[in-house]
């Protein structure tokens, strides 16, 4: 073991088996008493005026057009009223295998098409950009109902945590044009780890009783008590002349500013091509991104393979089998495998405004930096660590609020393994509110990087360093916690 963590015997172990089994069927709705439909409709269904306006505003792309169209048309004078639980949903209806498609039917019937929207039609953005403004224009000219509406509305997502990720980084603009208050977040499991539904108490995958279990988790939205999310943003500063193919999360900037005060190996390009982006969950580094990205492609390529969360796991597990994390060659030293051949990394810890330097282990072969305490379908590879462990590292609890980011290492397949399965901790190697990695070339040519489950190839200069800096973002996001618990 790399650090020791609470235990204790087979009983505290049966009732920790116990509560998380019960967890997870409280998460997927299936606990509780039966839910009458009409009540549950009248608490979610917005007024059809109000509906329409936000259909029309989309579409039309144009919200202070239909807001005062709404207004001239006499609709202010009706005297609506705002429902208790005003709710819009996004449904990603690739994701969840078959069941996508049934869902948003079966989510429409509830509430109406004008507030299910299919992300493959209606993009996040568009909402905020035109959905919201005309919700927000009508409250400016008087209408109290569209005023009420906007400030209790609540958002659910049905899909992954890349599907929760990007509702989220759409809702920062809210945040940074002042457009207070923002909708808080919540989650129907569609994705393969859904690490972020687990960490709110949303379930870890989408029930089999899911009819009854969606009326459960709307219900359980209206009411559920909102909880604080830290945003990390990620900037990659690389050479121009390289290619990489980015991911959705990753978007292209022309600040490359980084950071400084930190002494750099490598040479420093005169030019630099740079991407942005911001994660919830977490970001890493090494083989288990090398492993993401092959799997990706091949899910890409051959659909027919991975049908749901069940059958893309066991694909998962037998693909990491051929990319040489469990075998490494035999002609082929292990320790070139290391990330330390490529990388040096730099932490500031909170409340300090130097870089401090950390030794990244020899036998290390993928470091992830890890927000919530879920990472790989819902393991903790963090573990608990006892409050001794805690002061003699310098290390503090961790919480999905604390402006800290866990990082920790995977040495090989076999020790991820163990770590999966938590019969150890992984390698921990510091807790840090903001992180420079410095990626040089040499022998390797590409490194792999993944966020919140997005991977994609980067390619290495040998005479140039490419960098990456993480830094919270300022404002935190709003997830409503199903369970009704503090996290």
């Amino acid at each position: 073991m790399d650090s020791p963590t609470s235990t204790g015997g087979s009983s505290a172990r049966i009732v920790a088996t116990r509560s998380s089994v019960m967890e997870s069927i409280r998460g997927c709705g299936l606990s509780g008493v039966r839910i009458d439909k009409e009540e549950l409709k009248r608490k979610l269904l917005i007024p059809e005026y109000l509906r329409l306006a936000i259909r029309d505003s989309i579409k039309s792309k144009d919200p202070d057009a239909v807001a005062d169209r709404c207004f001239n048309s006499g609709e202010l004078n009706a005297r609506y009223e705002a429902p208790d639980g005003p709710m819009v949903i996004f449904v990603n209806s690739k994701s969840g295998g078959r069941h996508g498609p049934e869902l948003k039917e079966r989510l429409q019937q509830l509430m109406g098409e004008e507030q299910v929207f299919d992300l493959s039609h209606v993009k996040p953005k568009e909402f905020v950009e035109h959905g919201l403004v005309c919700l927000e224009k009508l409250a400016s000219l008087g209408d109290y109902c569209a005023k009420e509406t906007r400030e209790k509305l609540r958002i659910m997502v049905a899909g992954g945590d890349g599907t929760v990720g990007w509702i989220l980084d759409s809702l920062t603009t809210l945040h940074q044009r002042g457009r207070e208050p923002v909708p808080p977040v919540g989650i129907i499991p569609l994705g393969t780890g859904n690490d972020l539904a687990r960490s709110f108490g949303w379930g870890g995958s989408f029930p089999f009783a899911w009819k009854s279990a969606v009326k459960r988790s709307l219900q359980r939205a209206i009411s559920g008590p909102v909880c604080r999310l830290d945003s990390w943003h990620v900037l990659v500063s690389m050479p121009c002349g390289e290619v990489v193919n980015p991911p959705y999360s990753l978007k292209h900037t022309e600040d490359c500013a980084l950071d400084q005060g930190v002494e750099v190996e490598g040479q420093l390009p005169e030019e630099a091509n740079c991407y942005e982006g911001v994660f919830y969950n977490y970001f890493s580094i090494g083989m288990d991104a090398q492993v993401a990205y092959g799997f990706h492609h091949l899910r890409n390529e051959k659909p027919y393979l991975a049908q749901g969360p069940i059958s893309n796991k066991l694909i998962y597990s037998g693909y990491s089998c051929t990319q040489g994390w469990f075998l490494t060659p035999c002609i082929s030293d292990p320790c070139l495998r290391g990330l330390k051949n490529i990388l040096r990394m730099h932490i500031k810890k909170v409340n300090c405004s130097e870089w401090e330097p950390i030794p990244v282990p020899k036998s290390v072969r993928a470091i992830v930096v890890l927000n919530l305490h879920n990472y790989g379908s819902g393991r903790n590879p963090w573990g608990s660590p006892k409050p001794e462990y805690l002061e003699k590292r310098g290390f503090v609890e961790a919480h999905v609020d604390d402006g800290l980011l866990e990082i920790f290492g995977l040495k090989q397949g076999w020790h991820a393994s163990f770590v999966m399965v938590e019969l150890i901790s992984a390698k921990h190697i510091a807790q840090a509110a903001a992180i420079r990695l410095e990626i040089r070339g040499g022998e390797w040519k590409d490194a792999y990087m993944q966020m919140d489950g997005e991977p994609w190839k980067q390619a290495m200069s040998q005479e140039y360093s490419s960098f990456v800096e993480i830094k919270r973002v300022p404002f935190h996001s709003l997830m409503i916690n199903g369970t009704g618990d503090s996290v």
